[in-house]
């Protein structure tokens, strides 16, 4: 999924959902295996089997300022037109119900929760084929993070380089927008964890600010992670690209 498109959708605040091809017919076999979904301060992981079953789900998410991580099962249909619907089962009750359109040669997903009294809408990315864990292989990403902070309902827009060194250690630079009050500089002391399911967490000291820290999901075979501050009193999440 390309950035230009990503950000668009961020803009719109996802009001209108992207369509697939005009030719394309999908069915239940058009969305498996795993993907990764964010959508504002939420970032999920799950697996579907290609027969409207979903299983190995979990996320974290900012309920208004706090992070509450979950698991849950499902299952979902989807039309010949390549639009859908979700069912989430969360574990110890609830349901989350949802409206899926596919995209990018079903590799991608665009999403707007519907169950009543809930709102929010975002996008998803399929796993793809990727080995993820601390593999020794440094990447570069471009960095896209925003929200607020929701005990001073402050917005914050973050963009930076991250270094990923493949053992753990994160190095980088960029602009840190806090309320209107610009932090260029360096970032240091940063650390990531990466489990092998494509699951991790960062650890970001900014240049003159308290350390950020966040969930994420590696989607698009490694070369992109979605991402949610986990950080009490926050709603901030967004876009790691290779």
């Amino acid at each position: 999924m390309n950035f230009k498109k990503r950000c668009f959708v961020i803009l719109v605040f996802a009001t209108t959902l992207a369509t697939g091809s005009a030719s394309a017919t999908c069915s239940k076999a058009s969305l498996s295996g795993v993907w990764g979904v964010w959508a504002g301060a939420t970032v999920a992981q799950f697996s579907a089997d290609g027969k409207g079953n979903i299983t190995n789900g979990s996320f974290t998410a900012s309920q208004s300022g706090t992070i509450v991580t979950q698991t849950f099962t499902g299952t979902y249909s989807i039309a010949t037109n390549c639009t859908g619907s979700l069912t989430l089962n969360i574990t110890g009750g609830g349901t989350i119900t949802a409206s899926i359109v596919l995209d990018q040669m079903n590799k991608g997903l665009q999403i707007i929760f519907t169950t009543s009294g809930q709102t929010g809408a975002g996008l998803g990315v399929a796993e793809g084929t990727v080995t993820c864990g601390l593999t020794g292989k440094k990447a570069t990403f471009a960095t896209l993070l925003f929200g607020k902070i929701s005990s001073t309902s402050t917005h914050v827009e973050y963009v930076f380089q991250a270094i990923l060194d493949g053992h753990g250690h994160v190095s980088g630079s960029g602009t840190f927008d806090v309320g209107g009050t610009i932090h260029k500089g360096s970032i240091t002391g940063s650390t990531y964890t990466e489990n092998s399911n494509c699951t991790g967490t960062l650890h970001i000291v900014p240049p003159g600010l308290s350390a950020l820290n966040f969930d994420f999901v590696v989607v698009n075979s490694g070369n992109e992670l979605l991402a949610v501050e986990t950080d009490t009193g926050t709603g901030v999440g967004g876009f790691i690209e290779q």
